[in-house]
């Protein structure tokens, strides 16, 4: 299946009331009861993500590797709407992994308090309680913290001399802000972070598919974005991302999470999805986006690529 291009090429306007209704409709959706639903796919293994580009990406290097590695048949459930759908379609059994993060994780899935704990700290709170609640392992960090981050035009940044969270409260009053409506709502997103850094823009912040962003920025539409720091379209498009200089954001370490069940009915796959270890780091993760949001790049073809990297050669 050829990706959504999510930077460039997804419908121009949304409206920020239709996407609300969009939203509650599909997390409606997650509330049904669950505890009925058995695997019905006992002879594959179905690997999930959710709709962005990089979600895509840890996808497909997922899904390939592990038909690489065991050569069992591998079904894609890509695009999955935000992090609660994903959640709920893996406890469900409708996916048996999918790639995630530490940070969300503990603060959107388990509801945690955001106290500032280190990156250890967090990867064994979210194992525990993952392996508890859930009977979900979550497997060795793939490599990369993929932190949220807010990101100006590079021009603005250098004019007005702004390099951090902190310097840019004195001119938000001028600025308009875009954000996806996950991060809208999370504990974690742009009401807590207006809070600690005491952001007042000149508006709402504008709702917009996270696919959008970069095009409303570049094109002035907005003037300060809610995006992630291993986007490959930060340094093409000439934007600075500002330093989160109060530490607000945890860690956010990615991670595949998987099943217990799926890991007993498959021997070998704990061990197959701990070769992915450490092999990502952030500019790798950087480079691999922006083969597919910058040079436009079949998603298979560059996972493909990148595993020829990390995988034996027969």
């Amino acid at each position: 299946m050829k990706p959504r291009r999510s930077s460039f090429h997804l419908p121009a306007r949304t409206s920020p009331w239709r996407m609300r209704i969009a939203w509650l409709a599909l997390c409606s959706l997650s509330l049904l009861p669950v505890t009925s639903c058995r695997p019905s796919h006992s002879d594959r293994i179905v690997v999930g993500c959710k709709n962005f580009t990089e979600q895509v990406v840890l996808g497909e290097i997922i899904a390939q590797h592990i038909e690489n590695r065991l050569h069992i048949p591998v079904d894609r459930r890509f695009y999955l709407t935000g992090s609660y759908i994903a959640h709920q379609s893996l406890i469900a059994g409708r996916i048996d992994i999918y790639p995630e993060y530490t940070g969300t994780a503990l603060l959107a899935i388990l509801k945690k308090p955001q106290n500032h704990a280190s990156a250890h700290e967090v990867l064994a709170t979210v194992r525990a309680e993952y392996a508890a609640r859930f009977k979900v392992a979550v497997e060795p960090p793939l490599g990369f913290n993929n932190t949220f981050a807010m990101v100006v035009r590079g021009d603005d940044a250098r004019r007005d001399g702004v390099a951090t969270l902190t310097q840019s409260a004195q001119f938000a009053a001028k600025w308009r802000a875009g954000v996806g409506y996950e991060f809208l709502e999370r504990p974690d997103g742009f009401k807590g972070l207006a809070a600690a850094y005491g952001l007042k823009f000149a508006e709402p912040p504008r709702v917009m598919d996270l696919g959008l962003l970069y095009r409303a920025i570049r094109e002035r539409q907005v003037d300060m974005i809610a995006a992630n720091s291993t986007d490959g379209l930060i340094a093409a498009l000439n934007l600075v991302v500002l330093e989160d200089d109060r530490h607000y954001f945890p860690p956010y370490e990615a991670v595949p999470l998987v099943r217990q069940e799926t890991l007993e009915r498959f021997p070998g796959l704990e061990k197959t999805l701990q070769e992915l270890a450490g092999k990502i780091s952030d500019q790798q993760m950087q480079r691999l986006n922006y083969a597919v949001d910058g040079d436009h790049r079949d998603v298979k073809d560059v996972a493909r690529e990148f595993l020829k990297t990390i995988e034996p050669q027969p």
